[in-house]
């Protein structure tokens, strides 16, 4: 039987709240003030010039509340950094759980005219706001970022893109290898909007169900993926898919537009080799049977990163998409070491 563990965190948990034109600004009606959630570790405060920071992104349908929350036979962050700490893996840091959830069921991390400007709320608001209100030592070698899913997408990205904001990035089973990973969910994402009249008529749907069914919330990614990677301001909440809904054929274009922000197309891009060859770490793992197919994008992007002589650590594992949270005991250490 698991371990369950039943102590509180030995640190403390603040809350303060962001007002961010930045998030404001999106076609889905969401909130632009969010609430960020903070794990300031046993012995942090008695550093002198402060600790390193980490941001955690969560996966699509999370949120930094949901990290924090009790698990059953499960670590919550908290109590995680805790335990790496007691056993020497880990030493004092500060970790923020922001809520990044969107009306559209996750966040990619990027801008978006459709879901707002994600990538300048956590640069722009977000930073600032932690370096002056917590004991972090400033600056982007002691700051990194990590996740799994849509947030390991976000964290990859991140370190591609915005590394001079950011010393280390850790990304667990991140989008990447599109054509394997979400090809397959437009014929089913078509069914759905043509039962129910098109996006907005799905959505309506979606608000008054009183269950959502897994296939549902698959439809709901899909939708996401399309209002961050090619949003139409004219469409309803900024969706537009790559497919005709009636035959679910390609829209070659629109997809390549999707295809633009592939992390294994965008590594062939000078900046992006650039960015990720500064970082002080980064750290990539996937599970051998991901059932989204992402091991495969996974290895087409770490052979490339061998090639190239990036420096990274890559992990793959015997495991699927599913049950993972158990790797974070390999990348918050790694990112500590990195940032320390």
């Amino acid at each position: 039987m698991p371990t369950h563990p039943f102590p509180r965190p030995l640190g403390r948990l603040e809350t303060f709240t962001i007002s961010s034109p930045n998030i404001a600004q999106n076609l889905l009606g969401d909130p632009g003030e969010r609430v960020v959630t903070v794990y300031v570790s046993e012995g942090a405060d008695e550093v002198e010039g402060g600790v390193p920071l980490l941001v955690d992104l969560v996966g699509f349908t999370g949120s930094g509340f949901s990290h924090v929350g009790w698990k059953c036979y499960d670590e919550n962050v908290p109590q995680r950094v805790d335990r790496l700490q007691a056993e020497g893996r880990l030493g004092p840091c500060v970790v923020a759980l922001p809520d990044c959830f969107t009306s559209l069921g996750g966040n990619q991390y990027i801008n978006s005219v459709a879901m707002g400007r994600w990538a300048d709320f956590l640069i722009e608001d977000l930073i600032p706001e932690l370096e002056s209100r917590f004991p972090v030592r400033p600056g982007r070698e002691h700051r990194g970022c990590f996740g799994k899913s849509s947030g390991g997408y976000g964290s990859l990205i991140h370190g591609m893109r915005y590394a001079s904001s950011w010393g280390a990035v850790a990304c667990h089973s991140g989008d990447m290898g599109f054509d394997r990973v979400y090809l397959r969910d437009f014929p089913a994402a078509c069914d759905a909007l043509n039962r129910w009249d098109g996006v907005e008529g799905f959505l309506r749907h979606f608000g008054e169900t009183q269950t959502v069914a897994g296939s549902e919330l698959h439809v709901m990614m899909v939708l996401a993926m399309a209002a961050t990677y090619d949003p139409d301001p004219n469409a309803p909440r900024g969706v537009r898919l790559p497919v005709d809904t009636r035959t679910c054929v390609l829209d070659e274009e629109a997809w390549e537009r999707w295809l633009k922000h592939d992390p294994v197309r965008i590594l062939e891009e000078r900046s992006a080799q650039e960015n990720l060859a500064s970082l002080r770490g980064l750290y990539i793992d996937c599970g051998s049977r991901d059932q989204y197919y992402i091991h495969y994008g996974t290895r087409q992007l770490v052979d490339r990163l061998q090639q190239l002589g990036i420096n990274h650590r890559y992990d793959e594992f015997d495991g699927t998409h599913s049950g993972i949270n158990h790797r974070m005991d390999e990348s918050l250490p790694f990112l500590y070491a990195a940032l320390s």
